[in-house]
């Protein structure tokens, strides 16, 4: 699905914590459609753009408009046009999912017939449909992590958020995951993929953008970052742009340290 629209819209976006200035001017067109491959190293500004963008953070400077409004103004209907899954997310173990999926529909209005037909089916496709009743704090890493894609996708949003969301996948649920990916994009959903797994980004992403010490310092497709930087990998470009070439020498001193006796 072709559109050109901008669904995000950041302007001049500059973040403080005290002293320590986190991001430095950002400015983003995101149109619709689009899986961004938003990457960077601890402590770059990832997640405090995401946060901003979600309406955790306030106290920024510039304009961060989302489905054509400034989210400055205090309004929240945005956010129900906004799905999220965190790198370390708190989740209601003590609930069944039935009951956490419940909770979560009401937050989103969603009539609970309706909603538990969608999850039952939503859990049946990724394997998980027997766990329905069972109490989350019994589910290994990868059902939470399935639940977890499921109540983001649950109130069919236009914006997702995934930040390392293949942990604890196995391998047919990764590639389900990430053709479901793909055909969230052609419907028109605009997916912002945060993961530190370089190969995974190159291969997912539309559009990659790289931010490097509060500034976004690469963006453009795989094909587009791998002509201009001359590198062959994602992973390469990454190390080149970030100015980070001392992972040979680092493991070799590791290494070394734990072989001796």
């Amino acid at each position: 699905m072709e559109n050109k629209e901008s669904i995000i819209s950041i302007k001049n976006l500059e973040m403080s914590y005290g002293n320590k200035k986190v991001l430095k001017g950002i400015n983003l067109e995101i149109p619709r459609g689009q899986i961004i491959g938003y990457i960077g190293a601890n402590g770059a500004g990832k997640s405090t753009t995401i946060k901003i963008m979600l309406g955790i953070l306030s106290g920024y400077t510039g304009t961060v408009e989302i489905l054509g409004k400034d989210i400055s103004t205090g309004g929240v209907e945005y956010k129900k046009k906004i799905g999220y899954v965190p790198e370390l997310a708190d989740i209601y173990e003590n609930l069944t999912a039935y009951e956490y999926i419940s909770f979560i529909g009401g937050v989103y209005g969603i009539e609970e017939n309706k909603l538990m037909t969608k999850a039952e089916k939503l859990m049946d496709l990724f394997g998980i449909k027997d766990a329905f009743k069972s109490r989350i704090s019994s589910y290994s890493k990868g059902m939470k992590q399935k639940l977890l894609i499921i109540c983001s996708l649950i109130h069919n949003p236009d914006i997702l958020f995934f930040d390392e969301p293949l942990s604890g996948l196995d391998a047919n649920s990764v590639m389900v995951f990430k053709e479901i990916m793909d055909s969230l994009a052609k419907e028109g959903k605009t997916i912002f993929y945060s993961s530190h797994i370089m190969d995974v980004v190159e291969k997912v992403s539309d559009r990659i953008l790289l931010l490097n010490d509060g500034q976004i310092v690469a963006d453009g497709s795989f094909e587009e970052l791998k002509n201009n930087q001359k590198e062959g990998s994602l992973e390469e470009i990454f190390n080149q742009l970030t100015g980070f070439n001392e992972h040979t020498s680092i493991a070799k001193d590791f290494v070394s340290l734990v072989e001796e006796v």
